[in-house]
């Protein structure tokens, strides 16, 4: 009797550890499964977020342009550290809203959207309206005064890199806000440990990835100059001077490409938000690239041009009209402000 209790209890035992091993398993499984879930939502939150990514670059480079060589990494670096604590503030808040309020989440979408479109169409119309070789011009001026501000030496280079220093971490905040709420719709329907997850990790991969790129964009004109200057007549310094040449020829036209390309994305992400917040707009663009697909030649290619043609064009015309919107107010205030003073 007691040898037979002793087998069962190790049976019992064995039967034990069998279902603990397979509920391991399938908590690994599971977890798995979310980590996945994780890597997923964080890739399309960086695809969607590209547009905004780009412009963020190219602004922060050329936000942080115009100091000192020696001091152009610092001011990177105390801007990083500012985007970090902005990001501190932001995903917390968007956490919060997506559990509290998360039907304000498609309207603060269209919001976001709406602004990548209106300031990607006031960056095109002040380079319309203002150019920047014009004498006496707004670009002129503030190339001026950056200028003094680096070969004179009684101006306070402290004060005047703070005050880039803070003007390119609130720059960081808009777009950062963009990038979260942008992340939010995407991961809107996913359990709160994934929204968490895809959001910290947006967040952080923004972080690093912006100031690590801004970082190296800035100094590439220092590693051309100290490239184009190695010394030796054999293969390999010839060679590091035709790079060095190289790398100080191609650093404006990069940045020209980056100001570019990130505001033709920030019409393209603006776009696609609002006309996929707008059902009737959304159907429309489809049943078009559906009827496009059907055409003999090219039909396909058509078809697949449709959707991003439409998403730029819904940018550009709301940044217009936002735009025109925003002059309006901004006239009558100064006209009501003009009418008080004289009365």
């Amino acid at each position: 009797m007691a040898g037979t209790s002793l087998l069962a209890l190790i049976d019992d035992i064995a039967t034990l550890l069998d279902d603990v091993a397979l509920l391991t398993k399938l908590g690994a499984k599971n977890a798995a499964g979310a980590l996945d879930d994780v890597a997923t939502l964080t890739k399309v939150a960086t695809r969607k977020t590209a547009g905004v990514l780009g412009d963020d670059l190219a602004l922060n480079a050329e936000q942080v342009s115009g100091v000192r060589a020696d001091r152009e990494l610092p001011v990177v670096w105390a801007v990083a550290r500012g985007s970090a604590k902005n990001k501190l503030i932001l995903v917390p808040a968007a956490l919060a809203i997506s559990a509290v309020a998360p039907w304000a989440i498609t309207p603060l979408l269209m919001a976001g959207g709406l602004f990548l479109a209106y300031e990607g169409f006031e960056k095109v119309w002040h380079k319309i309206a203002h150019k920047p070789a014009a004498a006496g011009g707004p670009a002129a001026v503030a190339h001026g005064e950056r200028v003094k501000a680096v070969v004179d030496p009684n101006v306070d280079l402290v004060a005047f890199e703070q005050e880039k220093i803070k003007g390119a971490i609130r720059t960081d905040f808009i777009l950062s806000a963009e990038i979260i709420v942008i992340t939010l719709g995407t991961v809107a329907a996913a359990a709160f440990p994934t929204r968490v997850s895809v959001l910290v990790g947006i967040a952080a991969l923004m972080t690093v990835g912006v100031y690590g790129l801004v970082a190296g964009i800035v100094k590439l004109d220092d590693a051309g100059l100290y490239l184009s200057r190695r010394a030796g007549d054999a293969a390999w310094p010839r060679f590091q001077r035709r790079l060095g040449r190289g790398i100080l020829t191609a650093a404006p036209w990069l940045m020209k490409f980056l100001s570019i390309a990130g505001t033709a994305a920030m019409f393209l992400v603006g776009g696609g938000i609002l006309v996929h917040g707008l059902a009737p707009l959304h159907h429309g663009v489809e049943v078009f690239a559906h009827w496009a697909d059907t055409l003999p030649a090219a039909g396909d290619f058509i078809a697949a041009l449709t959707p991003m043609l439409a998403n730029a064009l819904v940018g550009i015309v709301a940044g217009g009209l936002t735009l025109a919107v925003v002059n309006l107010v901004t006239r009558m205030r100064g006209t009501a402000g003009h009418d008080t003073a004289g009365h």
